[in-house]
């Protein structure tokens, strides 16, 4: 029977290979929007997809980032200068792709944008940390896929959301992690909304990469920032050589646990804006597939001990 399953178990994940090799057809007709493409992701995403064939629109922070960007790709590639917290951005921003798209309509858009710091225990935080995180991380990626809904619809396209192994499972990163959280809900509300309008909507999960968000000494920054403006309260709870360790841990996981091939995450983004039969959540990185994933779905007892054998303990730790 265990070798039965088995045999059934490896046929389905070669029809599933099969399946997802059927690459969408006329990709030079085919427009995505990608926001957050000054860096990272999305700025690796805007080219590899240039590459591919594709008419990719990048949303850009800053004007240098478009320049860049415009630089190294073919003339197919436009940009956008686009503030994810701004409505009049996105407003203006939806308006020339639409002019670009016309009747075609818009084949994807990916929402990349994302912020990770301030990220902390939770009674390190006040509540603009919150808003600050939410407003680009959650609010961002909705205000970004309503702005372009319609012509995602006339294309029966697809909407790309990335979250994060952190909108599965939590760790000291309250208000990043709450975000993400919320990213996870919009996009399984969204992709029920939109079945019945041939839109497909898939969810980007990754692990640790080296990315600007992880550089060590950012986060360094950011936890001193926070606890410089800690109540002396609060730091006597965790005692004066706390943040000390956590500077120190920092340096030590981010050098062993960070993955510096992103291309493992772009992957996964280009998959699903050019295959014919995307898969709904793409896990991207082995920590993702191999950790994270099955750890969020253990007992919360298990899986905070797990979290909890390897964090620094506050001094109050009980």
């Amino acid at each position: 029977m265990f070798l039965y399953i088995l045999g059934l178990m490896a046929l389905f994940y070669v029809y599933q290979w099969f399946r997802e090799l059927k690459q969408v057809p006329n990709k030079s007709e085919k427009y995505v929007y990608i926001t957050g493409c000054d860096t990272g992701f999305g700025n690796l995403l805007a080219k590899h997809l240039d590459k591919d064939g594709f008419c990719v629109i990048a949303g850009c922070y800053t004007e240098k980032g478009e320049v860049e960007l415009k630089k190294a790709c073919s003339a197919r590639l436009s940009t956008v200068q686009l503030n994810v917290t701004d409505n009049d951005s996105i407003k203006k921003a939806a308006g020339i792709i639409k002019t670009l798209v016309g009747d075609k309509g818009l084949w994807a858009v990916v929402n990349n944008a994302g912020i990770s710091q301030p990220s902390g225990p939770i009674d390190w935080m006040v509540i603009d940390d919150f808003k600050n995180m939410i407003n680009v991380n959650l609010l961002g990626v909705i205000a970004v896929a309503m702005s372009v809904l319609p012509f995602i619809k006339k294309a029966k396209g697809r909407v790309v959301n990335i979250s994060s192994v952190l909108g599965r499972i939590t760790l000291s990163s309250g208000p990043y992690c709450v975000s993400k959280y919320g990213v996870e809900a919009f996009n399984d509300c969204l992709r029920l909304n939109m079945i019945p309008f041939g839109v497909k909507v898939v969810c980007i999960e990754p692990g640790f990469f080296k990315t600007s968000m992880s550089n060590t000494s950012v986060l360094q920054d950011s936890f001193q920032k926070l606890w410089d403006r800690l109540p002396q309260d609060v730091r006597d709870d965790y005692g004066s050589d706390y943040i000390d360790q956590v500077k120190v841990k920092l340096s030590e996981e981010m050098e062993k646990k960070v993955d510096g091939d992103l291309m493992k995450a772009v992957s996964c983004m280009a998959h699903a804006v050019s295959a014919v039969h995307p898969r709904t959540r793409y896990s991207a990185g082995w920590d993702a597939k191999f950790f994270w994933l099955p750890l969020s779905y253990m007992p919360s007892f298990i899986s905070d001990a797990i979290l909890l054998k390897h964090s620094i303990k506050p001094k109050a730790f009980i």
